[in-house]
């Protein structure tokens, strides 16, 4: 079904995957060095195209358009106003998605999106107002471009299977795009994924993403890369169907990724009006690959990635034909998910033998797409979802599909079954809309399924279980009123409708500026809108207060800062901070706080002994062997410690609650992906690695640890600290920061990004 190979190969002509260069000169003649058939790949030359370093060993990239939706919009524009923001210098796109009910907390949710939609006649942008279109499906519809690359502040932004290189990162990255500065990495390692064969009937996108995710999540095999999608199977796919494995590569901590393109996705843009934006894109004779995906089509059969996480995968056939041992296996997963804070069981699911669901969701930029809704449809078409406690709904992932499935009467027969039509709306995939019941099992085709997400609150004793499948096995289900079925075990006649996009949607609703910015314009300012609390530089020497440790092999995202209720909050940079890690470590923001205390008496001028007890006895070990420690610039702040911190969301909020809390530094292991390691950066907090194993590090949660000459460090390009943890004794540690560009060490110097740019 999926293999990864061991080592990198070469790819000739598209379709002959090859072991070494040798094979290479005999089938081609040619004698190619490894790193010229590298610069063959498409990613390679797309990145040259928008690399303005003139180093292709270290990118500097200016992107094309920027798209972000409006929980994190807000904050992006205000650092990038407070850094000196005059207008928007590419095309800035703010879409209203996530916060688009404007049910919780007041009136702060529609003050977010009439912030946007001044900010947008102020610094010339466009805006998409809610209900109109999710993020990702407005940026496939109205944003790709063969050859282009696009930053989205969302982690899913994947549009690669249209010829675009896109990338989720932090609001901070963006703010450098709007101050047209770039974005610096490495050049990233490309790894092909080689498409064979062709799905077998009822078989769909989610179905091959998942069997993709979970056959390279678990070793990392394409952490940080690029996945390069290639080989004929590509063919076989509907432009919606690669749309929707695109999407999911998210999900195994990729990068980015491209596609080949062909005359598929030319009809695709000829569909959407914009003939112009296509372009053909296909790896060289000869292309070098740093690993390789192969994925046989037809072997792949329905799948369900079950709770938690969308790695966690399993046939439906697997789960229905050894159900009990497979509840068991996710039960003793879930134990370690969960940290044992609920009592979790699936076992009661089993109703006669089968497994038995209560609620199932086609939604938001992964399963809203046009064909997985017209498939469902055909699923379903004269069945019924029943009057016991299942549920179904769907979301459209734009306002253009809705009206074309209304046309064509798939919507009608969605409805007539017993099915919800919603708007787009991007709730369903992080706990703000259609959130179960407690101990309740919900099937999605949306992007994600990790424990504290989809209303989950482990603290309050509230736990549900998300599991991940295909719109099509999702229908199936329905059609049995809640019992899990494969859609290959239903006997359907698949329409296969044609899509009619109407432009008339948008242009009668979206505002866009066309560029032109009208800076007398007042940006409208709702009473939750703050702006960012001042952040000191870093100083000579840290005393830094261990106040969490986590243990989990993998810390989402949304367990740093919880997603749902909290998203309303994200305009409020302190108001946010009191949810951190809320669901994962409550007694957290408390012990923030009282380090805090010490480092804004250091900045009032004050002995931060005074407000700090307990720090007297750890200065006075510390001055024994480093007597001057506190004579010049000493800052006083917190550190977390996990393991892999950082997997999910890209928002950059995970990293600025806690920097806001007096937050200096995180220790993990390793960090999950690259975009939260840089949201620590750009926050100005430092991502020390340690070495050690987790279950014997030398110190604890609650214990301080003191960095001296941190400062001289970061200014002469150390990586290894020398650091000490203050017991009885001062015990020597080393912690590592990995590499840093000049311009993250001076962010890091200077103590954010915003002190950066003010100079």
């Amino acid at each position: 079904m999926v293999k990864l190979y061991d080592k990198g190969v070469y790819l000739l002509n598209g379709t002959e995957i090859v072991k070494n260069a040798e094979e290479v000169k005999a089938k081609t003649g040619r004698d190619l060095s490894q790193k010229e058939a590298a610069e063959s790949t498409m990613a390679y030359r797309i990145l040259a195209d928008h690399n303005i370093s003139g180093n292709m060993d270290r990118l500097q990239i200016k992107f094309d358009k920027l798209t972000s939706h409006d929980i994190t919009f807000v904050g992006i524009i205000q650092t990038a106003r407070a850094s000196g923001l005059e207008r928007f210098p590419i095309p800035y796109v703010l879409t209203n998605c996530h916060n688009s009910l404007c049910a919780v907390g007041g009136t702060i949710n529609e003050d977010d999106h009439m912030f946007g939609l001044s900010c947008a006649k102020k610094y010339g942008g466009v805006y998409v107002p809610p209900h109109q279109a999710v993020i990702h499906q407005y940026a496939r519809e109205m944003l790709a471009g063969g050859g282009k690359m696009i930053l989205g502040s969302d982690s899913h932004t994947r549009y690669g299977a249209l010829g675009t290189m896109a990338m989720g990162e932090g609001g901070p990255e963006l703010v450098k795009q709007l101050l047209n500065k770039t974005y610096d990495i490495k050049m990233p390692q490309v790894v092909g994924v080689y498409l064979d064969g062709e799905p077998v009937k009822g078989v769909g996108p989610q179905d091959v993403a998942l069997a993709i995710i979970g056959a390279t999540f678990g070793s990392g095999y394409v952490n940080n890369k690029v996945m390069e999608f290639v080989g004929p199977g590509v063919g076989k796919l509907s432009a919606d169907f690669r749309i929707g494995i695109d999407v999911m590569t998210t999900e195994t901590t990729c990068l980015s990724s491209i596609w080949r393109t062909d005359e598929t996705i030319r009809e695709f843009y000829e569909i959407h009006g914009r003939p112009e934006d296509y372009k053909e894109l296909n790896p060289g004779e000869a292309a070098y690959y740093d690993g390789m995906v192969y994925v046989d089509l037809g072997k792949i059969r329905p799948m369900i990635a079950m709770p938690f996480h969308p790695s966690n995968v399993y046939t439906i056939d697997e789960v229905n034909a050894n159900l009990k041992d497979v509840l068991h296996d996710v039960e003793q997963k879930a134990l370690v998910s969960l940290d044992k804070a609920v009592d979790y069981s699936l076992q009661d699911k089993v109703v006669d033998g089968r497994l038995y669901v209560e609620q199932g969701i086609i939604a938001g930029c992964a399963g809203g797409g046009f064909e997985n809704i017209c498939a469902a449809a055909d699923i379903i078409r004269g069945h019924y979802i029943g009057t016991d406690a299942f549920t179904f709904s769907v979301y459209p992932a734009s306002t253009p599909i809705y009206m074309e499935l209304v046309k064509n009467g798939a919507a009608a027969d969605l409805m007539q079954a017993g099915a919800i039509m919603k708007t787009a709306f991007c709730g369903p995939c992080f706990g703000a809309g259609d959130t179960p019941a407690n101990q309740a099992f919900s099937i999605r085709h949306s992007t994600r399924n990790f424990p504290n997400r989809e209303g989950s609150k482990l603290q309050n004793g509230q736990i549900a279980s998300v599991a991940l499948m295909d719109a099509r096995s999702i229908a199936a289900t329905a059609a049995n009123q809640g019992f899990l079925t494969p859609a290959t075990a239903m006997d359907v006649e698949y329409t296969g409708q044609k899509y009619h996009f109407d432009e008339k949607i948008y242009a009668n609703r979206v505002f866009d500026s066309k560029g032109e910015a009208d800076p007398s314009v007042e940006i409208k300012f709702g009473p939750n809108i703050k702006d960012w609390p001042s952040m000191p530089a870093l100083a000579e020497n840290l005393v830094l207060k261990v106040v969490s440790e986590i243990h989990d092999p993998v810390t989402t995202t949304d367990e740093l800062i919880p997603s749902g209720e909290t998203s309303s909050y994200r305009s409020n940079p302190l108001g946010l901070a009191e949810f951190a890690l809320s669901r994962k470590d409550p007694a957290y923001v408390g012990r923030a706080k009282e380090v805090q205390k010490a480092q804004k008496a250091i900045e009032q001028g004050r002995c931060p002994l005074e407000v700090l007890e307990e720090l007297r006895p750890v200065m006075t070990k510390i001055k024994e062997r480093f007597p001057e420690a506190g004579e010049g610039s000493l800052g006083v702040g917190s550190t977390i410690f996990a393991v892999k911190p950082g997997d999910g969301s890209a928002r950059e909020q995970a990293a600025s609650c806690q920097k806001v809390l007096g937050g200096w530094a995180n220790i993990a292991n390793e960090y999950a992906t690259k975009r939260y390691r840089s949201n620590l950066i750009n926050w100005g907090m430092l991502p020390f690695i340690t070495e050690e194993d987790d279950k014997s590090l030398s110190f604890k949660n609650g214990d301080y640890i003191f960095v001296p000459d941190i400062r001289k460090a970061i200014e002469n390009e150390v990586s290894d600290i020398q650091a000490y943890v203050v017991r009885d004794e001062l015990k020597e540690i080393r912690l590592k920061l990995g590499d840093m560009t000049d311009a993250e060490r001076e962010i890091i110097l200077k103590g954010c990004l915003i002190n950066y740019y003010r100079g």
